[in-house]
């Protein structure tokens, strides 16, 4: 269940992406707004920062978005947001958006973290298990964490799956440390 401040706005952008027809090219624009997110800390710092204003965060982030050249309804959802001092929620309304976009094709959102880049056979193999998991198509979004080691760590709704060879290696560490 998507609900609070990302869950409305996300809510909002499906709607106005549905009226347009655009639900897929808003789903990749907000991924590549996730990915300049990811790959720059001062724009995690713009977004998440209570200590610039409502203006600095929107100029700073106009600028981003012409620079990317993410226009149309992401362009303008995202300043909106900046304007309404939103912006520290903006990765979870894309999360929300993701599950609601996933929900209307009759798929599940799956959010996976592996230890290193997968193949298109082992992400095809991946969708395949968690489809008779959860007994629905599955829409994954994989990024690669290498300190996992190894193994995965699947989301799917509220449930987590961790495989990855740093949470076992935390366990058993754990472990030895109550027999010693």
């Amino acid at each position: 269940m998507i609900s609070g401040v990302a869950g409305r706005y996300a809510r909002s952008l499906f709607e106005l992406a549905e009226e347009e027809r655009a639900v897929s090219s808003v789903e990749a624009d907000l991924g590549r707004f996730e990915a300049l997110i990811e790959g720059s800390e001062d724009l995690q710092r713009l977004i998440k920062s209570p200590v610039f204003s409502a203006d600095e965060q929107l100029k700073a982030l106009s600028a981003v978005l012409d620079r990317a050249n993410i226009g149309g309804l992401v362009g303008n959802f995202l300043r909106v947001v900046a304007k309404n001092r939103r912006l520290f929620a903006v990765p979870q309304m894309i999360r929300a958006f993701r599950e609601i976009a996933a929900a209307a094709r009759g798929e599940v959102a799956a959010e996976v973290t592996s230890a290193h880049a997968l193949s298109p056979a082992q992400i095809k193999d991946l969708k395949a298990t968690l489809k008779d998991v959860v007994g629905k198509d599955v829409a994954i979004k994989v990024t690669v964490d290498p300190s996992l080691l190894g193994g995965l760590v699947v989301k799917v709704g509220s449930r987590q799956i961790d495989t990855s060879l740093r949470t076992k290696l935390n366990t058993l560490k754990l472990a030895l440390k109550e027999v010693g």
